[in-house]
């Protein structure tokens, strides 16, 4: 899977961010403790203005320590997804798995869109199965709070990337799809480097940045860009795009 072929998953991750905004806000507030519902622990909202220069880098660096552990735990289940799958299927000889795999992520990038765009709710059971594992997830978090060192910081963020989401359920079909663990960690790379900006921010500014981003509109327009993106790549599958520039926008099979 080359840098590409990266792309797309680079710009799901980016516009399907508003969706972290929503499925993670209110969880990651409960892990504060004292702090409001709905407010990300990492950074008070509103507290970058008021705290000296010195405790503003030390909160940054701890976002990014959380965003970092985050992006790893990703990048551990592409790599076991795609090893998993290139396995299964030298072992088979099954030729065709990379068509279905194909078909299969880009319906899932529709479905994320249309779950952004608020027009489908399917993938709201795959949320509803993360919350039930949260009540399993949080005594293993508990020791790691309050999150005032990097190492916690880190640690904390890989062990909630393993919290089940649809949004990173969808591009870890794309990353079996890379048929290597190598291209399934590069991928999960990809989408996780793009929602690093959206939460990275939401870590620094707080409740303000969230009530902006969970205007409809604003989710709208997301999860149109998202569908395009998946309807591209089945229209790749069915045939109706021709190689060239578009392949950049489109899931490349391995």
């Amino acid at each position: 899977m080359n840098a590409m072929n990266l792309l797309p998953l680079f710009a799901v991750g980016l516009a399907g961010s508003v969706h972290c905004v929503g499925m993670c806000g209110g969880i990651v507030g409960a892990l504060s403790a004292g702090a409001p519902a709905r407010t990300i622990p990492i950074v008070p909202a509103g507290a970058g203005a008021a705290l000296p220069m010195a405790q503003v880098g030390e909160l940054t660096l701890r976002v990014l320590a959380y965003n970092a552990g985050r992006i790893a735990s990703y990048m551990a289940a592409g790599a076991l997804a795609g090893g998993l799958a290139g396995g299964a299927a030298s072992l088979a000889r099954v030729a065709q798995w990379q068509g279905i795999a194909y078909l299969l992520a880009n319906g899932m990038i529709v479905a994320l869109g249309l779950y952004l765009t608020g027009w489908w709710q399917g993938l709201a059971r795959v949320e509803a199965v993360g919350r039930v594992l949260w009540r399993h997830l949080q005594p293993l978090m508990t020791p790691l709070l309050p999150m005032d060192t990097l190492p916690k910081a880190f640690a904390l963020g890989g062990l909630w990337g393993w919290l089940p989401c649809g949004m990173v359920y969808s591009v870890l079909l794309t990353a079996l799809l890379s048929g290597s663990a190598a291209g399934g960690a590069a991928a999960m790379l990809a989408f996780g480097l793009g929602t690093l900006p959206m939460l990275l921010a939401l870590g620094l500014a707080g409740a303000t940045l969230r009530g902006a981003l969970q205007r409809p509109g604003v989710r709208r327009a997301c999860g149109l860009l998202v569908l395009a993106f998946g309807v591209l790549g089945l229209m790749r599958f069915a045939g109706g795009l021709q190689h060239g520039w578009l392949d950049a926008l489109c899931v490349a099979r391995a």
